[in-house]
């Protein structure tokens, strides 16, 4: 059974308990209603108004709009045990784990009963014949590395106030990274409310250092097959998609996120799932990119996993991207080796290729000759940056980004604008 599928499970369980709580209260409180209409007079309350007393009938029923505070309320029950509402309480408090693997490591997620990490807690973890882990920051995840390949039982330990699962999970460390997404990393996507934005969404526009007098800043006309778009992200803000297709531009390539370059966070961009839908509804054809900060190639899976999670829903008709750009020099991925850096592009490319769609690799001209072996990169779909009139680069490409200064109808200030060729 699959996480989500299990999730469903134990939220359906817990949704049908709750269903029989309300039938044996409200069949308890008929009872009494009917027993006390033999007995007593209708109670009712009193009001005061300029020293007149009024008789209102009493309020009855649901007040607000939360279905479960009754589960909270030890009045709401007969002060008798009730076995029902016992066990919606025992579940409630309910932990679970979700254990993966991508190449000789566990990421272990402690989840509650609605599938969410469990923040602000020390949990502990056995590892069989390793030993105990814990959660250093309190994220509701634990991360083990250099580990043999093979079969591992993993136990979550007593903490107090959670019932944790009696019996320990057992997982297989892969001994190579299989490029296949990571089960459930939407419970690893932070917002940026989560974060430090401004430390951690840094990247820096290596194009521009190269850039010259010649550099286009228009959208241009083109024929044939080829296309020409912009690519945005949450630094162009608000955008009138209606406008900006008016104005000529046949496809967006989307930024979907990021991981911050100080800490390593995997954070989607607040403007994603605003821009693609409006991008989208205005004829504008789609792709997306993310900025990584992937230190090697179980990361990069992480990245391309956390695209394929923020797209699924999406209908894309362009490449996925990953932008691998620096961030300043100290960015965790600034010092990266070429091989090391060509290898998290692969990794990614792979990724998202295995997952059925078209993946492709964003850099500037410098970054393509110097940090990267192009070689072994040039079967994915090339994205040249480089702000010149005509490029120096001598390599293949099928999209050239020709500025980062255009303007156009729709978006206030600059923004990117690239040429796709058939």
């Amino acid at each position: 059974m699959d996480a989500k599928l299990r999730r469903l499970t134990i939220l359906g369980s817990l949704a049908a308990i709750l269903m029989v709580s309300l039938l044996v209260f409200f069949t308890n409180a008929d009872n009494k209603t009917n027993n006390r209409n033999h007995t007593t007079p209708s109670v009712t309350q009193t009001d005061v108004t300029d020293g007149v007393e009024e008789k209102q009938p009493a309020q009855s029923g649901q007040i607000g709009n939360n279905l479960s505070a009754f589960l909270r309320d030890d009045s709401f029950f007969d002060q008798e045990v009730n076995p029902v509402l016992e066990a919606a309480r025992d579940q409630s408090n309910s932990l679970s784990l979700i254990v993966t693997s991508v190449e000789k490591d566990l990421r272990i997620q402690v989840v509650n009963i609605q599938g969410e990490p469990v923040e602000g807690e020390s949990f502990f973890v056995e590892l069989e014949d390793l030993g105990e882990y814990k959660d250093l920051d309190q994220d509701g995840v634990i991360y083990i590395g250099d580990l043999d390949a093979g079969e591992y039982f993993v136990e979550l330990r007593p903490i107090a106030g959670y019932k944790v699962p009696v019996t320990p999970t057992r997982v297989r460390v892969k001994d190579k990274v299989e490029y296949l997404a990571i089960e459930d990393i939407s419970l690893l996507i932070k917002t940026e409310e989560d974060i430090d934005a401004e430390a951690e969404d840094s990247g820096v526009r290596e194009a521009r250092s190269d850039a010259d007098r010649t550099e286009i800043q228009r959208l241009q006309s083109v024929g044939g097959k080829a296309a020409v778009g912009i690519d945005v992200s949450k630094w162009n803000g608000d955008i009138d998609w209606d406008k900006v297709r008016r104005a000529g531009v046949d496809f967006a390539i989307i930024r979907a996120g990021y991981r911050g370059s100080v800490t390593g966070s995997l954070v989607e961009d607040p403007y994603f799932a605003a821009n693609i839908k409006a991008a989208a509804g205005a004829g504008v054809d789609t792709g997306v990119y993310f900025f990584t900060q992937a230190t090697n190639e179980v990361e990069a899976v992480e990245e391309a996993s956390v695209v394929l999670a923020l797209v699924r829903e999406y209908n894309i008709n362009y490449p996925i991207f990953i932008d691998t750009e620096g961030a300043g020099g100290s960015g965790r991925a600034d010092g990266l080796d070429k091989e090391t850096r060509t290898l998290v592009c692969e990794a990614f490319c792979r990724t998202i290729e295995n997952a059925g769609y078209t993946a492709g690799i964003y850099a500037s001209r410098n970054w393509y000759n110097n940090n990267l072996d192009v070689s072994r990169l040039d079967r994915y779909f090339i994205w040249l940056a480089e702000y010149r009139e005509v490029p120096l680069y001598q390599g293949y490409y099928r999209m050239w980004q020709y500025t980062s200064k255009g303007k156009i109808d729709g978006i206030e200030g600059n923004v990117d604008m690239n040429i796709r060729y058939e």
